[in-house]
């Protein structure tokens, strides 16, 4: 039997290929290869069919695809029970090694290994038994976007070993071998930077020093024709080795990558679980490495998982030297699990990965993080699993990768993993860690010793602690520590396994002063995972000074923990024991206590935010004043609080729909919208507002949940997906009309029509703000009234209806003046500077954005429309590398804040700033990066920009013009003419 996707998809045996013909079919089988011996469920093999758009009946259709492959497999005389159904999905039980891309990662493990030793000749030959493996590009044929994915990054592992072989093969002087290849490949991929590299050194060692250095000229020329940049360093330094002629020293250039070391130290008191510890990392070191290594370290809570993994990675840490990651995945802890998809935002950070390049999908996210591992010998701790499906995403499917996985329960449903299932320490290691913390007294009272851990249940977290404590009381012998731990009352039930723990906590807990323990204790009602000193305070309803102390003494009997200073942290089992004693207070004190908090929370939020500008909705907030207004005011930084808090506010939103206080939901995700909106935490944003908006429903408060909803709206908008913030404001426009609330409804109108603008729908946006402005007139509110001119102003210019934006424009420029409002002077100010932009008034637009820049700065979205403008004013001055530099700036800014469609706005102004200076190729890739935001978003308006501005760059005239009649469509189908593909100005009203 062999299956091959290095290629054209192939199930054959004995030479007889099994008549697999149907696109969807093939489809099913690619992805069963792909992750052969694993189980594809039912939705992956869905989506890979039909994307996003399955039918009913597809579950149906799924299953005829595996019978008739079933049916092919027996005409070849494959067996059809290769397909085993499994209730998640189906599965394909071959062996590895009848495979072709298992066999190609075997032999790519075996050339590396082989290059780390220096041994040449035989990773030579592993390298090139691996590549012969292949008969074209990966699943040739096979368009499903899944599927191409997976074969998009199969194609980029075989260029990398292609490339290590030439390495390989100049390590041995055949350099005159590789020449002809080397120039076909670089030919085909003139961006590949070390395939330069490569061929420049093969030609100089070949003597022909001349066509080297031609290599770097062309390759100068296409990095700046195409991308706009200079040579990588490593490229850089062969052109300089060959120049000076050491190239007998250089290197083939590679990508620069540092490697990631994010592993914890391991503890310098680790002890035992030797037996263990030599399996774990034997597996990894007899690996033959033809596929990830993946060990599960499973046992009870407290019993040292995480410990050991962090040690044994540690200690395997130098067989992959690229990256070293670790996350904790929050499985069993009063926080809510961490899903895939935020845990994969953490893992791409840790290798560097700037938040503008991590996808908002999933399955892009995915893809991206296999990508990204497949170039890398990477080792990845996932500590603290809840379940295998909670991981399933995060596992590495390359060659050369470790996963370490700890979890409190066995994951049955993980195939092919190395268990470690970790027990109790013996009696022996047991005493041994007592010894190493709490000292020689240990070993001259050894059967008080077998006393003490035998009452901690041999449990490695239970036994620190009670060292901790012996340690600390120097006349102390051991056995009083036993006999105070065998007199609790907690030690009937020390075979469980919380109770075990919690006999260890309560020794340390007994000893507190009463209003420590009372802390303590509401601590575990606590639903983040780290506080302060503020919080403490409120929810124990303590002046500042006092908690802080209180604070101090928890650190010093080891119950409360203090990673950095002034933050602080229970343990998860810590936690579980503090809210047990929590749970025996009466209910209302309970009540009440949980009620300061979200209170205290509620009122720094808000306060945090004053001064903070923001596009408001106009809403009223709610609630009344603060129940501790000494605590807000006494906090030093109220913004680096909101920072610090900011992981915990989801968290605090469900504690308060659980507890009695469902109020406090909607009203945190009030008070947090602005700061979380103004520094794009979108995705907090909107998980913190969904919670809002569940509690609106439960308690049944429509103008809450219209008010959530117009919230929701705005992150929904800043992040491109239009249609998701349509959906949600006509739900807030239906309810607020039905209310009777003009003052609400006006803010959800305009609102609306921004969305609409966005999305090319510029009579029903234009429609839409003048009745929102309508209301605002007709009730004498000026801040209404400046908030929805603008708006007008906007849709009116998108019209080209210049005049009439200056009109609306003008207006609030004269309301601001008259309350002498200098922020809205500011606005007003720059949204006349750009529509003088547009009408080519460059001088006239140059004062007024100059002076509306003055007052913006700091105001991350003002700054940068201001910004981009004023480039576009320079440049219609002629002072084009003035416009570049403020075009370039309001791009970061725009991309540092996650604003899609700012990025796609100023990308298109850039680009046109790029073509008046004389450089089309720049100007062409800047208007491509706009144009795949803008389609990727549904902004047809910037869309259409980047298509008409193609249309003037591009060298091919057929290309070109299909690009300006492209944009034209769009133009027109919006209802904005166009002069040399920008606005122009449409008649009528």
């Amino acid at each position: 039997m062999w299956f091959g996707i290095l290629g054209p998809l192939r199930a054959a045996n004995g030479g007889v290929d099994a008549p697999v013909a149907a696109g969807r079919d093939r489809v099913v089988l690619a992805m069963l290869l792909l992750n052969s011996l694993h189980v594809v469920s039912i939705d992956q093999l869905v989506d890979a069919l039909w994307d996003s758009a399955p039918p009913a009946t597809a579950r149906g259709q799924l299953q005829s695809s595996v019978s008739r492959i079933r049916r092919a497999f027996a005409e070849a005389g494959l067996p059809a029970e290769l397909i085993v159904t499994d209730p998640a999905g189906y599965r394909l039980v071959v062996d590895p090694e009848q495979v072709d891309v298992n066999v190609f990662d075997r032999r790519l493990a075996q050339a590396r290994l082989a290059v780390e030793k220096e041994e040449w000749s035989e990773a030579r030959e592993h390298f090139r038994a691996a590549l012969a493996l292949w008969k074209g590009p990966a699943l040739a044929g096979i368009t499903s976007p899944a599927v191409r994915r997976a074969a998009a990054a199969l194609d980029e592992q075989r260029l990398l070993a292609i490339e290590d072989t030439f390495d390989v093969e100049l390590r041995l002087g055949l350099e005159r071998d590789a020449i002809g290849g080397l120039t076909g490949l670089v030919e085909r991929h003139p961006l590949r930077e070390r395939l330069r590299g490569q061929l420049m050194i093969a030609l100089y060692r070949a003597g022909r020093q001349a066509d080297a250095l031609a290599v770097y000229r062309d390759a100068r020329d296409a990095l700046a024709n195409e991308l706009g940049i200079e040579p990588g360093p490593a490229l850089r330094e062969v052109h300089r080795a060959i120049l000076t002629g050491e190239v007998e020293t250089a290197a083939a250039p590679r990508e620069v990558t540092l490697p990631v070391r994010a592993l914890p130290r391991t503890v310098a008191d680790f002890t035992g679980r030797a037996e263990a510890v030599d399996r774990l990392v034997r597996a990894v070191e007899e690996a033959d490495f033809d596929g990830p290594v993946i060990q599960v370290i499973d046992g009870m809570a407290g019993s040292g998982k995480t410990t050991l993994a962090v040690h044994v990675a540690n200690l395997v840490a130098p067989h992959y030297p690229d990256a070293q990651l670790f996350i904790d995945l929050h499985g069993h802890s009063l926080r809510r699990p961490l899903d895939a998809s935020a845990a994969l935002v953490t893992l791409l950070r840790q290798l560097g990965l700037p938040g503008d390049r991590i996808p908002v999908d999933m399955d892009d996210r995915v893809a991206l993080w296999r990508s990204e591992l497949a170039a890398r010998r990477a080792l990845v701790v996932l500590d603290n699993v809840a379940s295998t499906a909670q991981i399933a995403p995060l596992l590495p499917a390359s060659a050369g990768s470790l996963a370490l996985i700890t979890s409190r329960r066995r994951l049955l449903g993980l195939d092919a993993v190395r268990p470690e299932s970790l027990p109790v320490l013996a009696e022996s290691e047991a005493i041994d860690l007592l010894a190493r913390i709490a000292g020689d007294r240990v070993r001259a009272e050894p059967e008080a010793a077998a006393e003490v851990v035998r009452c901690c249940g041999h449990l490695p977290l239970a036994i620190r602690l009670a060292a901790a404590r012996l340690a600390h009381r120097p006349r102390w012998r051991v056995a009083d520590l036993a006999r105070r731990l065998a007199g609790r009352s907690a030690l009937p039930e020390l075979a469980a396994e919380e109770r075990t723990v919690a006999s260890a906590f309560d020794l340390s807990y007994a000893h507190l002063p009463a209003v420590a323990q009372r802390v303590f204790r509401l601590l575990g009602l606590h639903p983040g995972e780290r506080f302060d000193a503020f919080t403490t305070a409120a929810l124990a309803g303590l002046p500042l000074d006092d908690a802080q102390d209180v604070l101090d003494d928890l650190v010093d009997w080891h119950l409360v923990e203090e990673p950095q200073a002034g933050r602080y942290r229970l343990h998860d089992l810590m936690r579980e024991f503090a809210a047990g004693l929590a749970a025996r207070d009466p209910l209302p004190e309970r009540h009440a206590a949980v009620g300061r908090l979200l209170d205290f929370y509620l009122h720094a939020a808000d306060a945090s935010t004053v001064g903070m500008e923001a596009h408001s909705s106009g809403d009223v907030r709610g609630w009344g004043p603060a129940q501790r207004p000494d605590l807000v005011e006494a906090l030093p930084s109220k913004l680096r609080w909101l920072e610090d808090e900011r992981a915990g506010l989801i968290a605090l939103a469900d504690r308060a729909i659980g507890a009695g206080h469902a109020h406090y939901a909607w009203w945190l995700a009030r008070a947090a919208w602005r700061f979380l909106y103004v520094n794009a935490y979108h995705d907090d944003l909107i998980a913190l507002h969904e919670r809002g908006l569940t509690a609106a429903m439960l308690a049944g408060d429509d103008a809450a949940v219209a008010q959530v909803l117009n919230y929701l709206a705005s992150s929904y908008y800043r992040t491109g997906r239009y249609q998701a913030a349509v959906t949600h404001l006509t739900e807030s426009l239906r309810l607020r009309e039905r209310l009777g609330d003009d003052r609400a409804v006006a803010t959800t109108r305009g609102n609306l029509s921004a969305v609409q603008l966005m999305m090319g729908e510029l009579p029903e946006a234009l429609a839409n703000a003048r009745a929102a402005y309508a209301v605002w007139e007709r009730r004498g509110d000026d801040r209404g009234r400046m908030l929805h001119l603008p708006k007008m102003g906007f849709v009116a210019a998108m019209m080209g209806r210049y005049e009439e934006a200056l009109h609306y424009h003008r207006r609030h420029l004269l309301l601001a003046c008259e309350r002498r409002d200098q922020h809205n002077v500011s606005v007003a100010l720059g949204h006349i500077g750009a529509v003088r932009v547009r009408m080519g008034a460059a001088d006239a637009a140059a004062r007024c954005l100059a002076a509306a820049l003055r007052r913006q700065r700091g105001i991350p979205y003002n700054e940068a429309e201001v910004l981009n403008d004023l480039g576009t004013a320079r440049r219609l001055q002629g002072r084009l590398a003035e416009a570049e530099q403020h075009h370039q700036e309001a791009l970061r800014i725009m991309r540092t804040v996650g604003d899609r469609h700012g990025e796609a706005m100023v990308g298109n102004d850039l680009a046109a700033t790029l073509a008046a200076a004389g450089g089309p190729a720049a100007a062409v890739e800047a208007y491509r990066r706009s144009l795949a935001v803008s389609v990727q978003i549904g902004h047809r308006y910037e869309q259409a920009r980047a298509l008409a501005g193609l249309g003037t760059c591009l060298r091919d005239p057929e290309e070109a013009r299909a690009h300006r009649d492209r944009a034209a469509l769009i133009f027109a189908e919006m209802g904005v003419a166009q002069i040399n593909g920008e606005p122009a100005p449409v008649e009528g009203g």
